[in-house]
């Protein structure tokens, strides 16, 4: 028996211009339908295009400019803002020295040092604000006297020292007076203060309400209401 030859004219062949659809498939619809541009929107796009090649470069030039002279425009608004500015007259201000040290001769060409841990000079008078003053001075015998305190003013012209908090003076014979406040004049070589005082020395301790330091450190007067508690010696 001969083979059998499958009957082309009774498949089903599709139809012309139809896709073929397999058998339980459904085609979709296109989710996009693109359209070709109108020449109207051509034209607008060539134009953007267009500016946009010239507007870029300039902006560009703008921007560069704006940050080449952009401290020149500030300074100069600086510049102006301070000529409106009301003047304000100058003012001294307080010269501060660490630790300053000051050496000098009184009228009998005696020497005296004075130191301190700060010195604050608040005008342009020579006068001296000191921190924990301390001030040593030459007698004419070759004795000398130590001055300390917590403050101090020193007077340069007229060679006076003020000292106040806990003044200490203390003379190398072995004499140490103990008060709140004292003025000293170098020059003179005096010392003098209204605030109590406690004495101490070989001669004892004594207390008052003041004191006055004469002859150069060689007397010592004590005033007010005095109590005193003598040891045995000369």
């Amino acid at each position: 028996m001969p083979p059998m030859t499958p009957d082309r004219s009774t498949s089903p062949r599709p139809a012309a211009g139809r896709a073929m659809v397999l058998p339980g498939r459904q085609m979709l619809a296109p989710s996009r339908r693109r359209r070709p541009p109108t020449s109207g929107q051509l034209a607008r796009r060539r134009f953007a295009v267009r500016w946009a090649k010239r507007l870029l470069p300039a902006l560009a030039l703008l921007l560069l400019g704006a940050v080449a002279f952009w401290p020149e425009l500030e300074g100069n608004e600086d510049r102006s803002r301070v000529s409106f500015r009301r003047t304000v007259q100058p003012r001294a201000e307080a010269l501060r020295v660490v630790n300053p040290r000051y050496q000098g001769i009184d009228e009998l060409n005696r020497p005296f040092t004075i130191t301190a841990k700060v010195g604050q000079q608040p005008g342009s008078a020579e006068i001296l604000d000191l921190e924990e003053p301390r001030a040593d001075i030459t007698l004419t015998d070759g004795a000398w006297i130590f001055v300390q305190a917590h403050q101090g003013r020193f007077d340069k012209p007229a060679q006076h020292l003020d000292l106040t908090g806990e003044v200490t003076i203390y003379h190398d014979n072995g004499t140490m007076l103990l008060t709140d406040s004292a003025a000293v004049e170098i020059d003179a070589g005096t010392a003098s203060g209204d605030s109590p005082v406690a004495a101490q020395g070989s001669f004892g301790t004594l207390t008052a309400d003041g004191f006055r330091l004469t002859e150069r450190g060689a007397v010592i007067v004590f005033t007010g209401h005095a109590h005193a508690v003598l040891e045995g010696g000369r």
